[in-house]
C-alpha cells in the first residue's frame, strides 16, 4: 500500500433543512470513492448539525490533483448550490504521522 502523505480537508456547511440531504450525498459518494486507485482512505464526517466534512488521503499530489478532478468533486460542486450555505471549504494539507 502507498504510504499516504497528502491530504484534503473539506468542510461542508449545510443550508438549512437541508442537513440530511448532505449527509445522504457523502454516504452516496462512498461507492466513487472507492473506485479511485489513488485515494488510499475516504472519510465523510458530521461534526455538528450542520457542518459536514470529508477527508482523504493520498501518497502524492498527483492522486490528490486527480481526486479533485473526480466525480465525487464535480458532483459536490454540482449540488453546492442547493445543499449548502456557502462554499466548501477545501484545504490541501500535508500529513506528518498517520497510524
Amino acid at each position: 500500500m502507498a504510504t499516504e502523505q497528502k491530504a484534503l480537508l473539506a468542510r461542508l456547511h449545510a443550508k438549512p433543512g437541508k442537513e440530511a440531504e448532505v449527509a445522504a450525498f457523502l454516504k452516496s459518494a462512498l461507492p466513487l470513492a472507492q473506485q479511485e486507485d489513488a485515494t488510499i482512505r475516504w472519510y465523510a464526517l458530521q461534526l455538528d448539525d450542520t457542518t459536514f466534512g470529508i477527508f482523504d488521503t493520498f501518497a502524492d499530489d498527483d492522486g490528490r490533483q486527480a481526486h479533485l478532478d473526480g466525480d465525487i468533486a464535480a458532483a459536490l460542486m454540482d449540488k453546492a448550490d442547493e445543499l449548502l450555505d456557502r462554499p466548501p471549504q477545501i484545504e490541501q494539507v500535508d500529513l506528518l504521522a498517520a497510524k
